[in-house]
């Protein structure tokens, strides 16, 4: 299957690692023009070189906070600039605070808006005007969260779906210009971030960080966490000129751990 990714040019949010990374890593190697993106530019310039080296896309960096509108704006403006044209978006972000009702403040779900919403909000807004030039791809990363509320992540719970109605509203303006967009949340993927979850429900519980993945994989019907990779494969072939049919659509990536419909 030809994916005809060569030459196309993507922008791919919270990119110095986690999914974000994996995602760009797969473009490049798909011949994709890649900018990366993250307000850590030590990080970005190291990503950057990686990448350099796998495929045959150009890879460049933006250092933008996607809680910060101008800086979002400039970072699409550059992109464009670069490599002459916006084909994908990619609209990733880091997992907000965690905790309960009762221990989350008005400013944490300010921020959490912000970060988790508002941000892919905003950074369809500045691209919208380049992907309708001659159609594109939109990606929104969220959470298995959009279909089964996870114990201590009010936030996530709450912001992820969010990103859901977005993306099925968004499907129908959209697809008269030629734009397809999804969104497609992962499961217990092997980032840093669910690490860092793992370690906190393993203190909670008195347990070790072994015992804690161990517990969870009892519950995914493959019976391990999924790769970084495995999760950006679906992500590539969704923006690819393979997909040509599916918009509008929340897709799990998850090994069979969410047992909703």
């Amino acid at each position: 299957m030809d994916l005809n990714l060569q030459g196309k040019s993507a922008l791919v949010s919270a990119s110095s690692q986690g999914l974000g990374k994996a995602i760009a890593i797969q473009l490049v190697r798909e011949g994709t023009n890649v900018m990366l993106m993250s307000r850590n530019e030590e990080k970005l310039q190291e990503v950057q070189q990686e990448l350099q080296k796998i495929g045959t896309g150009r890879v460049m960096y933006n250092v933008c906070d996607v809680t910060n509108s101008k800086q979002i704006t400039a970072a699409v403006a550059a992109t464009v600039e670069a490599f002459g044209s916006l084909d994908i978006l990619i609209n990733n972000a880091g997992g907000p605070k965690l905790g309960t009702f009762e221990q989350l403040s008005d400013e944490d779900w300010q921020g959490a808006f912000e970060l988790n919403l508002l941000s892919h909000i905003r950074l369809i807004r500045a691209a919208l005007p380049y992907l309708k030039e001659k159609g594109g791809k939109i990606i929104n990363i969220a959470s298995s969260s959009v279909k089964e509320p996870i114990p201590g992540l009010l936030l996530s719970n709450t912001f992820r779906v969010g990103i859901t109605g977005l993306t099925k509203t968004l499907a129908s303006e959209l697809a008269p210009y030629g734009i397809l967009i999804n969104t497609v949340a992962p499961g217990r993927i092997a980032t840093d971030r669910v690490a860092v979850l793992d370690e906190m429900n393993a203190a909670k519980h008195g347990l070790s960080k072994d015992e804690m993945r161990a517990n969870f994989e009892r519950n995914i019907p493959l019976g391990r966490y999924g790769q970084p990779q495995e999760f950006a494969n679906v992500v590539t072939f969704l923006v690819s000129d393979a997909n040509t049919y599916m918009t509008g659509n929340s897709l799990l990536v998850d090994g069979g751990l969410v047992k909703g419909l």
